[in-house]
């Protein structure tokens, strides 16, 4: 395709995927439609909660079918989903959904419902008799005067009452200041929010942070001021230029945070970049990361035989899900399908897509808000960053290490073990004290000192203690505290020098080791050896390894059986030594798509680390 080089993606792609995903659906619905029960794993909240989850999130991709195809309607969206709105919200009908005032998570779907009313107005809510009408606005008119988390979730509250208000229906403006306040609260700065008081950076900045506020500036000017829709056009166009640089080769986006599950909604802020203009990035370049994303999972196998968005990442895999998570959760990807609100003759579709950053030249950048070093290389379209930033905690907090916020290292091409046997144990991907009793430590609550390098108040965690909910943090339980560690990172191409220096006049007790250890690869058979100082991983397109540079004592591989959603068998390599307090420990921690640039020099003198880069660049890791 000419105009789509690198994924061969036309809006008329998008539109046929989006077509499927939707009547693919309909199997699954009652007779009244209000109903959608899908197979799989149910979330905490109950078959009522998910079944609910899927008629809205599903609703909201219908709409943006008809507001981008002007309401032409070949397969009835708005009659099949009118008859499901009329049910749902009807108390007396035995499939009357659970209001937002008795179920938390319909606060949530609810802003999904409003937000498909209001795109499809012309087509659907115009055509609704005056007890429909009726019957709808009780309904969401019940998130009036609630409370909500000071979260992303304000802006569910705030878009239904916008809604209403347009309807003539019971809204609150202290409620939407009140919202918006949280929602200011929560920017940090470069066009980076936290979802929540945490150093909570994931990918609900994309699609939640950035895309409700633009999107709810367009439903009443008079509730907007222009100021805040400046600074948030302002903090979008920021974001963009950083994400786009998260993207991988491959089109996968960093494989980092809670709610994975949600795949290619990660799209939605650069399409809501093309909505808006909100973004310095040239159409070409936002199709093509886009249908880079979309085209990544249709490549592997999304949705599955049944035309269905399952709980996983290719394959269904519920252990990637939180315990919010059903089998409807996974299509709040409908979100990455916003361009579809666009028209054929708009821009991002009539542009010849343009190459990602990583396909263009190797490059390395320093996200400072969420304490990234990110590395691209273009051989192998891998993007990889290291973290010293980001935990979905705060300083001091002794859970443990979550293994989608607390890593040292995540990228778009490797994931992290989240099974619930490996949930407590950081096995990669990070620095630990190894106790022989309590296992590895954690970091979780560390001190960011700079985008490379934080200081851990070391500690181990009797997480069997925890049995709440799982929503992505740490989790917690009895505490054993362990020493300081000061970790720094320099990050170049493949390559990141990993130093670590256990506090001077730390407790260090016989038989403690110190450990590094590096990404890990899954496969049905990953390939391992140690070859003297270095322990590598291979599968067919990618390549692990750690090299114990100063310090170290013995290399190895460490294995783990059904631990991600990538593979059956996945495979670590590792640095140990005995821990010594004071000593610096250096390792190179690499992934490369198997063939890596050579390995940089390494000299430690007293407490500094210089690192001296195959092409001739210095770096000073410093511990003084």
């Amino acid at each position: 395709m000419l105009d789509a080089p690198f994924t061969g993606l036309t809006r008329d792609s998008w539109a046929t995927v989006a077509d499927q995903l939707l009547l693919s659906l309909r199997p699954w619905a009652a007779p009244d439609h209000a109903r959608i029960d899908l197979p799989g794993q149910q979330s905490a909240y109950g078959p009522d909660s998910d079944s609910l989850e899927a008629f809205a999130r599903s609703f909201l991709l219908a709409a943006i079918r008809l507001k981008g195809d002007d309401g032409k309607d070949p397969h009835d969206l708005a009659g099949w989903y009118a008859e499901g709105l009329r049910a749902g919200t009807d108390p007396a009908s035995p499939h009357a959904w659970p209001r937002p005032d008795q179920l938390g998570q319909a606060k949530v779907e609810a802003c999904s419902i409003a937000l498909g009313l209001h795109l499809s107005r012309a087509w659907l809510w115009d055509r609704l008799d005056d007890r429909d009408r009726a019957q709808i606005v009780a309904w969401l008119a019940t998130v009036v005067g609630e409370k909500y988390p000071p979260i992303n979730w304000v802006w569910f509250q705030i878009v239904v009452e916008t809604f209403l208000k347009s309807v003539e229906g019971p809204w609150s403006r202290e409620d939407i200041d009140s919202g918006l306040a949280v929602h200011e609260s929560l920017y940090r700065s470069s066009g980076w929010y936290a979802d929540g008081p945490e150093r909570a950076f994931d990918h609900y900045n994309g699609w939640a942070l950035h895309v409700y506020p633009l999107l709810w500036a367009s439903m009443d000017s008079e509730l907007c001021e222009p100021t805040l829709e400046s600074a948030w056009r302002e903090r979008l166009t920021a974001f963009l230029d950083s994400a786009v640089h998260l993207v991988g080769g491959n089109g996968a986006p960093l494989v980092q945070g809670r709610s994975l599950t949600y795949r290619f909604a990660a799209a939605a802020p650069f399409w809501i970049g093309a909505i808006t203009g909100a973004t310095d990035l040239p159409p070409g370049l936002l199709r093509r990361t886009s249908s880079g994303m979309l085209k990544h999972f249709l490549d592997h196998g999304v949705p599955d035989q049944r035309g269905l968005l399952t709980l996983g990442w290719y394959d269904e895999w519920p252990a990637i899900a939180q315990s919010y998570s059903g089998p409807g959760s996974p299509y709040w990807a409908v979100k990455g399908m916003l361009g579809l609100m666009l028209p054929a003759d708009h821009p991002v579709w009539t542009a010849a897509e343009e190459p990602l950053p990583v396909e263009r030249s190797d490059f390395t950048r320093e996200l400072r808000e969420p304490g990234w070093l990110v590395s691209g290389t273009q051989s192998d379209g891998i993007v990889r960053i290291v973290n010293h930033g980001t935990d979905h905690s705060v300083p001091g907090d002794q859970r443990a290490d979550s293994p989608l916020y607390a890593r040292l290292g995540y990228s778009t091409h490797t994931m992290p073990p989240l099974s619930t046997s490996y949930w407590a144990q950081p096995l990669e991907n990070s620095v630990t004290i190894v106790h022989p009793e309590l296992g590895l430590s954690h970091r979780n609550g560390f001190t960011a000192t700079g985008s490379g390098s934080s200081i851990a108040t070391t500690h181990w965690v009797r997480t069997t203690d925890d049995h709440g909910p799982e929503h992505g943090s740490g989790r917690g339980g009895a505490v054993t505290p362990g020493p300081t560690v000061t970790i720094a990172s320099a990050l170049r191409g493949s390559h990141e020098v990993r130093a670590a220096r256990i506090a001077p006049d730390a407790v260090v007790e016989p038989g403690w080791l110190l450990e590094i250890s590096g990404w890990p690869l899954t496969s049905s058979i990953p390939q391992a050896a140690v070859l003297g100082e270095r322990a590598e991983i291979r599968t067919a397109e990618l390549l692990s390894s750690v090299e114990g540079s100063v310090g170290f004592g013995s290399v190895d591989v460490r294995r783990a059986d059904e631990a991600e959603a990538l593979g059956d068998h996945t495979a670590i390599p590792i640095a140990r030594a005995s821990a010594v307090p004071g000593q610096v420990f250096v390792a190179i921690v690499s992934l490369s798509g198997g063939r890596p640039e050579p390995v940089p020099d390494i000299a430690v003198d007293g407490d500094n680390v210089r690192v001296t880069w195959s092409d001739g660049g210095d770096e000073i890791l410093s511990f003084g």
